[in-house]
């Protein structure tokens, strides 16, 4: 019998926890500190309520960190500081890198460490969500386990910690500013009375750019005339009191491509392009 604790149950935290697989006392959480809201939210996905963080250590073999990213490294300070020598698993959106002193703290409590990353809503009767596994083979296909036959799909990754993370930041750098660019246009559109139009033009596209990696080189080796497109189109958002910034960061991808114009690279050529070649490299 495998004891999960889940910290702390936000929306997604309290869906994903309800769908562990377990015959046990149910999922464990702790009520210290935490607001009404939260309470009722953990009483309605059916999870186990005990006093305070010390319980959940004691008590759990795995301990699934469902938070916002900015406190995932006071969350598993936390938790160390209790000695906790079950299964950490961090869900998280967060950098590798921000994973790398994750694991590191809990590992330093005792504890082995799962990388996880969640992709999607919050899963229920009507929806399922992947959530994503890297780290050591056997804790990461007994975290798995957990989920068999709920709405949360499991992936397990070949590599170490890190791999889920990065994988959770390559989908959501495009999903979540594509979003924000989405309301920046239509903003614009709305200025100038010609949002119905442009939601006509959007409408005859409904693939996601993120799946048409083929286009990419065609990007770049039109970047020398995009790119100032895209530094007028920054300039006109400024003018009418909206964020200029995604636009002119748009401009600033494109200017590293400015040597590829009417090139006929292929895809790993043309993203090669795009790193800064004096990142990372020792004083």
């Amino acid at each position: 019998m495998t004891i999960v604790g889940v910290l702390h149950p936000g929306s997604m935290g309290a869906a994903v926890a309800a769908q562990v697989r377990s015959d046990g006392p149910g999922v464990l959480w702790c009520t210290a500190e935490r607001s009404s809201a939260t309470q009722q939210r953990a009483a309605r996905h059916g999870l186990t309520a005990v006093r305070d963080l010390r319980e959940v250590v004691d008590q759990a073999d795995v301990i699934l960190s469902i938070c916002p990213p900015a406190h995932a490294e006071d969350v598993v300070a936390e938790t160390a500081a209790h000695s906790f020598s079950g299964t950490y698993v961090d869900a998280n959106a967060i950098s590798p890198a921000t994973m790398a002193r994750v694991a590191a703290i809990a590992e330093r409590g005792g504890a082995t460490v799962v990388d996880g990353s969640i992709v999607g809503s919050p899963p229920s009767d009507s929806k399922s969500t992947r959530l994503y596994l890297s780290g050591p083979e056997v804790p990461v296909a007994a975290v798995a386990g957990l989920f068999d036959g709920s709405a949360v799909r499991t992936h397990a990754l070949v590599g170490g910690v890190g791999r889920a993370s990065a994988l959770k930041l390559a989908y959501s750098s495009y999903q979540k500013t594509s979003r924000v660019l989405a309301a920046v246009s239509y903003a614009l559109a709305r200025d100038h009375g010609v949002e119905a139009e442009l939601l006509d033009i959007a409408s005859g596209r409904t693939a996601s750019y993120l799946a048409e990696t083929d286009y990419i080189p065609k990007v770049a080796a039109r970047a020398w005339r995009w790119g100032p497109e895209m530094a007028e189109a920054a300039e006109t958002l400024r003018e009418a009191g909206l964020p200029a910034e995604l636009a002119e960061a748009s401009a600033a991808v494109m200017n590293r491509w400015d040597a590829l114009r009417d090139s006929s690279l292929g895809v790993p050529e043309v993203l090669e392009q795009l790193h800064d070649k004096s990142a990372g490299t020792a004083d």
